[in-house]
């Protein structure tokens, strides 16, 4: 029994733990709950991204992605598979890339540009060219999600980290928590698991 207990509270600890050390990312940046402040993001079709842009929907998809990160190139069927499903239902995907396109050829606006037509992406691919986005968010990864609803005119931050539980095959996946997020606003209801730990290649910051 003391064998038991003993385990018991080491598993405990080991997921508060864990949850903590997402929380203390999380801060860096949004917490769940808040409000998200405005943006204006260059697309590559050259028009101007904001928030104002979705004042007709019920919430957004936020990703921050990258050309050059294989972990972003794993997610991008998904990411169209995400956009494909909860768009008509009011949750668009948007595309942000952070990255320090000094520090990857693949990630320059040209590159992005290409990107986006090879693999015909349904929604839009924005530069951050500053970074001041990524930080705002808090954003270390690509890829990490961002769900936020919009709430009283405002929107609002939902849920934040990883798009499932397997990176390295969609189709094995067990939790897909970007899914279940959405679902779950969709319905009313709170976000089951709204932190997860993002899994990706680390933004590269100028």
């Amino acid at each position: 029994m003391n064998t038991l207990r003993s385990w018991l509270l080491t598993g405990l600890l080991v997921s508060a733990l864990a949850q903590s050390a997402v929380l203390a990312q999380i801060q860096k940046g949004y917490n769940i709950g808040d409000a998200i402040t405005d943006f204006h993001l260059k697309n590559v079709d050259g028009r101007i991204v904001s928030l104002a842009d979705y004042r007709t929907q019920k919430g957004i998809i936020i990703v921050f992605t990258s050309t050059h990160c294989p972990f972003a190139k794993t997610y991008e069927d998904r990411l169209r598979a995400l956009d494909q499903k909860f768009a008509p239902q009011g949750y668009p995907v948007l595309a942000i890339m952070p990255n320090d396109p000094n520090a990857y050829e693949e990630d320059s606006f040209a590159s992005m540009k290409a990107r986006a037509q090879e693999k015909d992406y349904p929604y839009p691919y924005v530069m951050d060219d500053t970074q001041s986005t990524a930080h705002t968010f808090g954003a270390t990864r690509t890829p990490q999600i961002y769900v936020v609803k919009r709430t009283n005119g405002q929107f609002i931050l939902e849920y934040v980290g990883t798009i499932d539980d397997n990176p390295q095959d969609g189709a094995s996946a067990q939790r897909h928590y970007v899914d279940e997020a959405v679902n779950n606003l969709l319905a009313g209801r709170p976000v089951q698991s709204p932190m997860t730990k993002p899994i990706g290649c680390g933004i590269k910051w100028k």
